[in-house]
């Protein structure tokens, strides 16, 4: 069972719910979701393990007078996770699901049908392009994607029939800001829905239920869990998307195990420290890679070159740990021979973890309405919870050998 303040069959909110507008945000992470007087005193909620819950009359099954009434449907260890995240990202109504990409799609179809027009922005995370060119295609829904820097001058998009507008901000791999709140006001003009992937900030850096979004998406999996040990997507509603989105979402079965639900929460309680060491360590790593001869950018929004950088200093209290680098052209041999040789990144997908991550990924491959630099190769670093000096180092000794293996360059055009 999905948990909102707006409707009369949520389970009570946490007895320190009333309070929480008083704390800053370190002082709330340890709050949302608790209720200790609930289960004896325990710092915790307990985990609940079950499908089967039994009720004691045929007048209480049949009538679903309990307030849990089957494992998929809720339980208490989902009710703690469900009531912090309506607390952190001030929403009407939250539901869990069992990966960030599910969320994804979930809070999609939650305001799409066959013969609808979505605007999708070109930086988005890319399982979520293949859903929209795959899945809704076959559904009868048209997807158009817009370049993320237009903000309201993409209205002339918008079609009789699109009913939504997505917004990844900021983008996936290319780390564009776009102005969500001018995108919001264009698109509430003509009665569409506005949907945010929030997974880069947070609701601790970013709430985008404050600037006109209607449904909030993170990739739990990634900060919010922080181990890179458990799979987890959220979705955030405010008043008027909830009923359909907590309908669909009980329409398709979605749940999280007790275990997911549970590092979720224990996540949850050091995020606020985590983001800002992953923030610093960032931006330290990236300040020294930004002044290398093999790096032709840093693609990261606290940087004044990065697009959208104004928006972020406007509307973003900090950054996470996630940024892609852009190297000179250079033969396949020698992006191996700099990937293969560090020792503290790993090669491995996601992030959000405790560790540090590097990925490669072709520019052109990622966009349709804007083109990159031909050539240029990306490398999406996650900079994790280690010393910024080591991490360095292991960068600079890569690099070495990524220049070493390059010919002679006669510009600055090849490395």
């Amino acid at each position: 069972m999905a948990m909102s303040h707006a409707t009369p069959d949520a389970p009570p909110a946490s007895p320190y719910t009333p309070l929480l507008d008083r704390f800053a945000d370190a002082t709330r992470l340890t709050l949302a979701g608790r209720d200790p007087g609930a289960y004896h005193g325990f710092v915790n909620p307990p985990v609940y393990h079950g499908s089967t819950v039994l009720s004691p009359t045929t007048h209480d099954l049949l009538h679903r007078t309990q307030p849990y009434i089957y494992g998929r449907r809720g339980t208490p260890t989902s009710d703690a996770l469900e009531h912090a995240l309506i607390e952190l990202e001030g929403g009407a109504g939250a539901v869990l699901c069992p990966s960030g990409l599910s969320a994804c799609t979930l809070a999609l179809m939650s305001c799409l049908k066959p013969g609808d027009h979505l605007l999708m922005t070109d930086s988005v995370y890319g399982p979520v392009r293949h859903a929209c060119d795959g899945v809704l295609r076959r559904m009868g829904i048209d997807t158009t994607y817009y370049d993320p820097m237009l903000g309201a001058a993409l209205e002339p998009l918008i079609r009789p029939r699109t009913r939504a507008v997505y917004v990844e901000s900021p983008g996936s791999y290319t780390f564009e800001v776009q102005d969500i709140g001018a995108i919001a006001r264009v698109a509430h003009a003509h009665g569409m829905s506005v949907i945010a992937d929030n997974s880069w900030a947070t609701p601790l850096l970013f709430r985008p239920h404050d600037h006109g979004v209607d449904l909030s998406i993170q990739a739990g999996t990634k900060y919010l869990v922080g181990h890179s040990d458990a799979m987890l997507g959220t979705v955030s509603a405010n008043a008027a998307a909830w009923p359909a989105l907590k309908q669909l979402h009980g329409d398709l079965g979605l749940c999280v195990g007790p275990d997911d639900l549970y590092l979720a929460l224990r996540g949850l309680r050091t995020l606020g420290l985590r983001l800002r060491q992953h923030q610093e360590n960032a931006y330290v790593v990236a300040s020294w890679l930004r002044q290398q001869p093999e790096v032709l950018g840093i693609l990261f929004p606290a940087f004044d070159d990065c697009p959208g950088h104004a928006l972020w200093k406007r509307d973003f209290k900090g950054t996470s740990g996630l940024f892609s680098v852009i190297l000179h052209a250079a033969p396949d041999e020698a992006l191996a021979a700099f990937l293969d040789s560090l020792e503290l990144f790993g090669l491995g997908y996601s992030w959000g973890g405790f560790e540090s991550l590097a990925v490669p990924f072709d520019l052109q491959s990622q966009r349709i309405a804007q083109r990159w630099p031909d050539g240029s190769i990306g490398v999406r670093l996650h900079i994790g919870l280690e010393a910024p000096a080591d991490l360095i180092a292991d960068l600079a000794a890569g690099l070495q050998r990524y220049g070493a293996a390059c010919p002679a360059r006669e510009d600055a055009a090849t490395c």
